[in-house]
């Protein structure tokens, strides 16, 4: 066990979340011990159980701390085309599923069905629909409406198109993208007004 460093309670909180997440996404759910996160950060059992009393409780943080950083993370300008802000957002999340592929899979798989992980994946996905819905030429409510509505489908779309590719990559990384862009731009373009929003520049 590494020599154990005295932190102030948040600097361990985020420590114990640092090496979480770092084993979450290194080895399968079940595979991950609290005892080895605790060996890990260099604390005992008894301390890392003050901060997480369980392993649900360590990874739903871990997933929490994910989602926010992806939203952060995730840059819709309107000055930028409308293929460019998706290309952009479909990268950053790539980027950390194929990084957290173990994380990802036990989100989707392993704890399909958690009210607590599928309530944190939901409010993300929410919070997507309501940026682009920001920055998408609507013109009505009506529209508002419609494309909101194909918005939400596609996004539950993407979410599990990318959990088979990683379990079973059948496409590169690049044609997956091209797959998701293409099928919102394809069912958006019969909503908008303006068309050239969705031409690639």
């Amino acid at each position: 066990m590494p020599p154990r460093q005295r932190l102030s309670p948040s600097d361990r909180r985020a420590q114990l979340l640092s090496v979480g997440a770092r084993l979450f996404a290194a080895h399968p759910y079940d595979d991950v011990l609290m005892e080895e996160i605790a060996e890990e950060a260099g604390v005992s059992r008894a301390l890392l159980y003050r901060h997480f009393s369980s392993k649900h409780v360590l990874f739903a943080a871990v997933y929490q701390q994910a989602a926010d950083q992806l939203l952060a993370e995730t840059k819709l300008d309107p000055a930028d085309s409308l293929v460019d802000q998706l290309i952009q957002g479909m990268d950053v999340h790539l980027d950390y599923f194929v990084a957290n592929r173990h994380a990802v899979l036990a989100a989707n798989r392993v704890l399909a069905g958690d009210p607590v992980i599928q309530t944190i994946m939901t409010n993300e996905l929410d919070a997507l629909r309501t940026r682009l819905l920001a920055v998408l030429p609507l013109a009505d409510e009506s529209t508002r409406e419609a494309v909101s509505g194909v918005l939400k489908s596609w996004l539950v779309f993407v979410q599990v198109l990318c959990v088979d590719w990683l379990t079973q990559e059948t496409c590169t990384r690049t044609q997956l993208r091209d797959v998701c862009i293409g099928a919102v731009l394809g069912a958006l373009r019969p909503l908008l007004s303006e068309d050239l929003a969705l031409d690639r520049q």
